[in-house]
């Protein structure tokens, strides 16, 4: 367990049954890789995560944390405060780009944690919002596994 550094606080998430449910729901329902589902940004949590109402079909439209495939960016629960630093900058950067407007989800699935899915995500502007993160040193790419810590890499 980590212990609360003194530069960095974040929410822990309170996961109830039912945003569970909807979440299995999301990516059971969505249909084909490459059908795109509109959403709704309630707000971005991270530099790889936003929290979406998700338009699946009529009359059901369940929230969700989305976080984008293929990417890992700096956590906001850092190690040192260059990881926080770079953790808000890349918070920042998703929080613009989903600021683009009609953002939608496709090739949607499970994610390792309870109450999330993973998606690649689109805006109006931008044809791949994972993509888009690597290319502006916000994030690096990232399949699954074993994440190295963001501290030795705080001078990249």
């Amino acid at each position: 367990m980590r212990p609360i550094r003194p530069w960095g606080h974040w929410p822990l998430p309170h996961w109830s049954d039912s945003r569970s449910r909807d979440t299995d729901a999301i990516w059971q329902r969505a249909g084909a890789p490459d059908a795109r589902h509109p959403v709704d940004v309630i707000r971005t949590i991270d530099g790889d995560t936003f929290e979406a109402r998700v338009h699946l079909s009529e009359g059901f439209n369940p929230i969700t944390h989305v976080r984008l495939r293929g990417i890992d960016a700096p956590e906001l629960k850092a190690f040192c405060p260059q990881e926080l630093e770079m953790a808000q900058a890349a918070t920042s950067a998703l929080r613009d780009l989903l600021g683009e407007g009609d953002v939608a989800i496709y090739n949607i699935g499970p994610d390792k944690y309870q109450g999330r899915v993973v998606a690649d995500v689109v805006t109006g502007k931008t044809g791949s919002v994972s993509a888009a993160m690597l290319t502006s040193g916000h994030a690096r790419a990232y399949n699954g596994g074993h994440r190295s810590g963001w501290c030795a890499n705080a001078a990249r």
